[in-house]
């Protein structure tokens, strides 16, 4: 790497965003509508994504079955979308490597450069501190 970071990478975002496949899981992801995870999933529908409630509770919400953990997912998701702090992000970075995942996006405050790097060199795209129901309306 050069010395950037996930926060400058453009074309990652973008990548992510239209070619990396339409199935998010997004951990942290509850029924709780003043949460961020809520409004951001629903952007991510609006977009054309299937997302995957990930969270202790299991619930459903926006119509799709949650999953207490990413190993819980009985098929396989392409973007793992984080909604937790970052002092907990790496360990779902590094489920998201186990469970065959193609790329992570840490939202807005979530903040791991070590999983970043471990998670680039285990070969998926990975995006830091942002939101793609920012980034996503900025595509087209």
């Amino acid at each position: 790497m050069s010395g950037e970071t996930a926060t400058t990478e453009p074309d990652t975002v973008r990548k992510i965003l239209t070619d990396t496949g339409d199935t998010w899981a997004v951990v942290g992801l509850s029924s709780n509508q003043a949460r961020a995870a809520y409004g951001v999933a629903a952007v991510l529908q609006r977009y054309g994504k299937r997302i995957v409630p990930v969270h202790p509770k299991a619930e459903t919400v926006h119509g799709e079955r949650g999953y207490a953990t990413l190993s819980d997912i009985p098929f396989p998701v392409d973007v793992v979308d984080v909604f937790v702090n970052s002092e907990h992000a790496g360990q779902v970075a590094d489920e998201a490597v186990a469970v065959g995942a193609k790329a992570v996006w840490f939202q807005l405050g979530v903040i791991d450069e070590a999983a970043y790097a471990r998670t680039r060199e285990a070969g998926l795209d990975m995006v830091m501190d942002r939101c793609p129901a920012i980034e996503i309306p900025l595509l087209s």
